[in-house]
Parts: structure tokens; C-alpha cells; sequence
């Protein structure tokens, strides 16, 4: 039984026996894995605080013969969210990486797309990268600034189209016209967008500003949004709109979502 090792990202954990937890990560070479870290929570040298959600790490684990979870030997921290401070909103955010990627994706499925995805939005996600940004003079803007809405609005919506849930943004889903900015809906019975002849009684409006933001988004890397205000309102109706689609591939509601709609996200 040979040991593998590959770059990581820890989803969740469970308590398994004493001091034994069963590990939920995301590899990039082998996909989504579940393993059993035996004494992780008195092993320091193997585990130290790699086992936190949204933690990167070099992960050594090793397949058994007939058996669904692997032995994970080792983790050792490349990043880890508690680097920086965590405020309750940045917490919201991790949270929902970790349960979008432990839900969305099957096990033993590499999925390099949305590895480096993950990787680029946990890069924006820690404050010290927008510390550029906090000069802005607006203090209620700079406020926010730090916060990572901006992230937690490119993972959504690039999880929506990496997912296969996400059609032409340029074009009404049931007509296939251009949208119109000021005419732009969506609908949580729906893929898609719609425009104004299409759009159904229960349709929630898509602001100019989010449709135009959405096209930019699924043509740049978020490196590119990160000097940009973001006050906590901005991209809301696009996070919405997003959410709704994977929740109904999902069939379930998010409870980070939740969580997140509870702070005004």
C-alpha cells in the first residue's frame, strides 16, 4: 500500500473514536477524498492546525484495498485561514467554500478547474490582500472593502458555470435574444436569465451593474476585481441568483447560505 501525496484543501471533520477524526478534502491529482486521521486530535507533528476548514496543506494518505475511506497520514499547512483575522463574515465565506465543494463534487473525480478556483478565491479572501484598497476615502466603502464579498460572489457564479448550470449571461435562456440590462431576470425554477417578455410572476430582477459585472467576472481572474470597492450590497442579486441554481441541482438548501443571507450577503 503505497503513500500518495498531493496539494489540499480541508472541507470538514468528524469525530470518529477517541482521538480519531474522519477527514473530508479536496485534492488536486486524486479529487474529493474522505480518510481517517488516526490520533489527530493529540498529534501535533502529523496535524498540527491543518485539520481547520479551508486550510491548504501537502496531504500524505494512503488507498486501502475494499475500503471507502483512506488512511491520511500527514497534513502540512500551506495556508491557513487563521493567518488573519476572522470576523464572522470572512468565517460565513469559508464556511460556504467548504460545503459548496463537499457537496457539489464527487469523490475520486479530479476536477483541476475548480482547484485552482478555490486556491485563487482563498488568495482574496484573507484581508492582507486588499490592503491597497483600504486608502479609498469613503470610510463606509473602505469598511467593507476588507470583507470578501467579492470573492464569495466570483466562486458562486464560476461554481454555477463550472457546474453546467450557467447558459449564455448575454442572452434570454427561453428566447435566445440579448438581454437588455435594465430588463434582466431570474427565477429559482430556472437555469438562466430571461428577458422581459419571458419572465415568469415569481422572477426576482438581475441589476444592470450584476449582469455587467457577471460578464466581466467569467472573462478575468478575480485577481482582477480585488482593488475594486466592494460594499457589502454590491453583486447581492448575482450571489442570489447563483446560489438558487446550485441549490436546486443540489436539491437542498446550503446552510452556509443561510448563514450568509443572515448577515445581508
Amino acid at each position: 500500500m503505497s503513500v500518495l501525496t498531493s496539494e489540499a484543501v480541508v472541507l470538514r471533520t468528524w469525530p470518529l473514536r477517541e482521538s480519531d477524526l474522519i477527514v473530508s478534502f479536496f485534492t488536486r491529482d486524486y479529487g474529493r477524498l474522505k480518510g481517517v486521521a488516526k490520533a489527530a486530535l493529540k498529534s501535533r507533528k502529523r496535524f498540527g492546525g491543518a485539520l481547520e476548514p479551508m486550510t491548504m496543506a501537502r496531504a500524505w494518505f494512503a488507498e486501502r484495498p475494499r475500503q471507502e475511506l483512506v488512511r491520511l497520514d500527514q497534513l502540512e499547512i500551506v495556508r491557513s485561514p487563521l493567518s488573519a483575522p476572522v470576523d464572522q463574515v470572512r468565517l460565513a465565506v469559508l464556511s460556504f467554500f467548504a460545503e459548496l465543494i463537499d457537496e457539489a463534487l464527487p469523490e475520486h473525480d479530479p476536477q483541476e478547474t475548480v482547484f485552482r478556483l478555490i486556491v485563487s478565491v482563498l488568495e482574496q479572501t484573507n484581508p492582507a490582500q486588499t490592503s491597497a484598497a483600504q486608502s479609498i476615502a469613503n470610510t463606509e466603502v473602505s469598511a467593507e472593502i476588507g470583507k470578501p464579498w467579492m470573492a464569495l460572489s466570483y466562486f458562486s457564479l464560476w461554481m454555477t458555470r463550472l457546474m453546467g448550470l450557467l447558459p449564455d449571461v448575454s442572452r434570454c435562456t427561453a428566447c435566445g435574444e440579448p438581454l437588455r440590462p435594465t430588463e434582466i431576470s431570474f427565477s429559482s425554477y430556472s437555469d438562466g436569465l430571461f428577458c422581459a417578455v419571458h419572465r415568469g410572476s415569481n422572477s426576482n430582477m438581475l441589476s444592470a451593474d450584476s449582469w455587467q459585472l457577471a460578464q466581466r467576472m467569467l472573462r478575468a481572474p478575480v485577481s482582477a476585481f480585488a482593488a475594486e470597492p466592494w460594499p457589502r450590497r454590491r453583486a447581492q442579486d448575482l450571489r442570489r441568483f447563483a446560489v438558487q441554481s446550485l441549490e436546486r441541482h443540489l436539491e437542498r438548501k446550503l446552510r452556509t447560505a443561510e448563514a450568509l443571507n443572515r448577515l445581508g450577503g
